[in-house]
């Protein structure tokens, strides 16, 4: 699709090798309805492109050299409000990957994965799900799972929730966002946040993305596909 194209995913290269960056280049402009707006090697031109460009999808590699790719996260959402960051990462931490995602991250993606599963990656997070690699994904469970309560205490709180509630968690455990959860359920978005208010309370989460790897961690929710 030509960049001009307004209706392009607009996507923000941040990596801080020449080599990786031309590769990630050729895939996503060779790719149907996507263009490349801009390339940053660093903190500092990454938030300016991001201010500027105001992107759709920031691909963002973790290890910048000098500089942290988990300690800009927050900066990059705040320079463009509307765009949403995809970890690519070579890194095998899953504790910085939990990291990511609680700072605001909707993607991580293995930098060991097919061009084709970046790509459906950025559609599916541009769609406003969640992608979480099933390899990345399951080491962050299992640090969500040595820092969780033991026993029955989360049998108990599972058990509190509703048959709707649970349908609520199921969706929003696959990334899906509050409009489109009210569109399956047939219900309104002010409904979906009632339930959500309830849910928090109940299952002790603070926000979505907590309760999306609560969901993930307690097989309330299958990981994005």
């Amino acid at each position: 699709m030509p960049a001009g194209n307004s209706k392009a995913i607009r996507v923000l290269l941040v990596d801080d090798h020449s080599v990786v960056r031309t590769g990630l280049r050729l895939i996503i402009q060779g790719s149907a309805g996507m263009t490349m707006v801009g390339e940053a090697a660093d903190r500092d031109e990454a938030l300016a492109l991001t201010a500027r460009e105001k992107p759709d999808i920031i691909l963002l590699d973790l290890d910048l050299g000098e500089d942290s790719g988990l300690a800009i996260i927050s900066e990059l959402l705040a320079a463009a409000s509307e765009a949403r960051v995809i970890i690519l990462t070579g890194l095998r931490d899953p504790e910085v990957h939990r990291k990511a995602v609680l700072l605001g991250a909707m993607g991580l993606v293995s930098k060991e994965k097919a061009a084709e599963v970046l790509i459906k990656a950025i559609e599916r997070v541009h769609a406003g799900e969640a992608w979480l690699d099933p390899s990345i994904m399951a080491g962050v469970l299992n640090v969500v799972s040595g820092k969780s309560k033991k026993g029955n205490r989360e049998t108990e709180k599972i058990a509190t929730l509703t048959n709707r509630e649970r349908e609520v968690v199921a969706l929003v455990g696959q990334g899906i966002k509050s409009r489109e959860v009210a569109e399956r359920l047939f219900i309104s978005e002010t409904t979906v946040r009632h339930h959500l208010t309830s849910i928090f309370d109940k299952l002790e989460v603070s926000d979505r993305v907590e309760l999306l790897i609560y969901a993930m961690r307690h097989g309330l929710a299958s990981p994005p596909r």
